[in-house]
């Protein structure tokens, strides 16, 4: 007997005990050393991201390359115009850009935009004076960079080869591994497939730890410098504790009585907060260095897109450059799978157009307003930012920098709420996703069941939690990159299933 779609909508979904447990046990498997052994754990970190930046960098930069040109292409090209999926648009577009923003960012780009100059300024590119106008502008500019185009293109390929097996296939799966079967030709066997859905687990238990520390510092920073209680592991954990809840609640009630509503929440809130800075801060000098890196940054868009430093006159893109490439790529498929769950009804050009463009623009809102903003206090002498930002951390340079503008507390208050809110709206989106990929058949109009979701709620609060007992950026960072490395070549399949599926499509239409 055939059964129709909406018969199949009916039916409970069912959970893929493999993945799932292959996934619990690998996480209970990074965890338990790190705790039980940090030490050694921290030396394995630390040659982890030696080993990975300096090998295999200039796969990380070209691959980066590679994916921005080819979505140009799909987007600008004979393909722009194929809609995914039947039905009309389910969100208006202030609510599909806020889920897309707050899924993909989360309190991360609070924590990096205010200070991530400090580190380009004092270790600039291209071998620049550190500390001079050239650093200036550089530490100005590299940040919208590292956050803009070619990041969100990294998030938007899966998104889009995921959303051509959701919408396009006849037979519609949310799985990493569908949509990779138009690449792998001869290799479409169920161990590889297993494989590569269990690569999407690693990836987004791996980079889900980076942004939900970042995130849990800022509010942490926020929230001890209002109260005066000490901002160590202690509270950073029960601030973890305390999103992992906010995030098991919202995964709970589903896309549109959480997620949907979390994001809209937030979007308006990181709005107000940047323009009262813009306002309430240095107006003049925002808006002229804003300009000014933004002139910079296109006229040498090519030369940053494109620097492997060679030479290696510094460890510059080793640093930051393929840390970052390695950090949207490690959490791409889990942006995509969710991005495609919120897009039916866009065409392939609306699709990747909303996600570089929109993405960017509110990256680089942060870092022109929030950095702009920190930049200014250092360049005057109100406030020794760099120095913070070495001797203790970019979030509690930035809780510092707020109590430079008028009604200071309130403005605390509202970091600790937008940071935890930020996190949240991220990882809530982490565990409904974790739980699509772990769910065998997911339809459209089907959810993963709820206990699943609320059960990887909870996990992505461990990892974490484990890597800032260390109290190390590096910890953070190599999770990311260890995680990156197997999905180098998913990449690379992905972009051959979507111009496979793009090129079918429009012949057969």
């Amino acid at each position: 007997m055939v059964i129709g779609l909406s018969d199949q909508q009916h039916q409970q979904p069912k959970v893929d005990w493999f993945i799932f447990s292959l996934g619990a046990a690998l996480l209970g498997a990074v965890v338990l050393p790190i705790v039980a052994f940090p030490e050694v754990s921290e030396s394995a970190i630390n040659l982890a991201f030696g080993l990975i930046t300096q090998e295999l960098g200039v796969i990380y930069v070209a691959l980066a390359t590679t994916i921005l040109v080819f979505l140009l292409y799909a987007a600008f090209g004979p393909w722009g115009h194929i809609r995914l999926g039947n039905s009309e648009v389910r969100y208006s577009q202030f609510s599909w850009i806020s889920m897309l923003f707050c899924c993909g960012i989360g309190g991360s780009v609070i924590y990096w935009g205010a200070s991530e100059w400090v580190f380009y300024y004092l270790a600039p590119p291209f071998s620049a004076t550190p500390e001079s106008r050239e650093a200036t502008l550089w530490a100005a500019t590299y940040g919208m960079f590292h956050w803009g185009p070619v990041g969100w293109a990294l998030y938007c390929l899966p998104t889009l080869a995921i959303s051509c097996a959701y919408y396009l296939s006849p037979s519609p799966s949310l799985r990493l591994s569908a949509a990779c079967s138009p690449g792998l030709g001869p290799f479409q066997t169920a161990p590889v497939k297993r494989f590569i859905d269990l690569l999407f687990i690693v990836g987004l238990l791996g980079s889900a730890a980076t942004g939900l520390g970042f995130g849990t510092a800022v509010a942490t920073s926020a929230l001890t410098r209002l109260a005066g209680i000490p901002d160590d592991f202690t509270t950073q954990l029960a601030l973890i504790a305390v999103i992992t809840v906010l995030i098991s609640i919202s995964v709970y009630r589903g896309l549109d009585g959480g997620i949907k509503q979390l994001s809209n929440i937030n979007s308006s809130l990181a709005l107000i907060l940047l323009a009262f800075v813009l306002v309430l801060g240095p107006t003049a000098f925002i808006a002229e260095m804003s300009l000014a890196a933004v002139g910079h940054g296109v006229q040498h868009f090519i030369q940053m897109l494109t620097w492997t430093d060679p030479l290696q006159n510094d460890e510059f893109v080793e640093n930051w450059t393929v840390f970052y490439w390695a950090w949207w790529l490690a959490l791409g498929p889990f942006v995509g799978m969710f991005v495609c769950k919120i897009s039916e009804g866009r065409t392939v050009r609306e699709l990747i157009g909303g996600m570089l463009v929109w993405g960017s623009l509110g990256c680089a809102l942060f870092f022109m307003i929030l950095g702009n903003f920190t930049l200014n206090l250092e360049l005057t002498g109100q406030m020794p930012v760099v120095a913070e930002t070495q001797s203790f951390s970019p979030s509690y340079a930035l809780s510092h920098a707020l109590t430079y503008l008028p009604g200071s507390s309130f403005w605390l208050v509202f970091v600790v709420v937008i940071g935890t809110i930020f996190t949240a709206t991220t990882y809530d989106s982490a565990a409904y996703t974790l739980a699509a990929g772990a769910t065998d058949q997911l339809r459209p109009g089907q959810h993963p069941e709820r206990w699943h979701r609320v059960f990887w709620a909870l996990a992505l609060g461990t990892l974490p939690a484990s890597l800032l007992y260390f109290g190390s950026l590096k910890a953070l960072q190599t999770a990311t990159l260890v995680a990156s490395v197997p999905l180098l070549l998913i990449y690379v399949i992905l972009i051959i299933a979507v111009g496979r599926t793009l090129k079918s499509h429009l012949r057969e239409g």
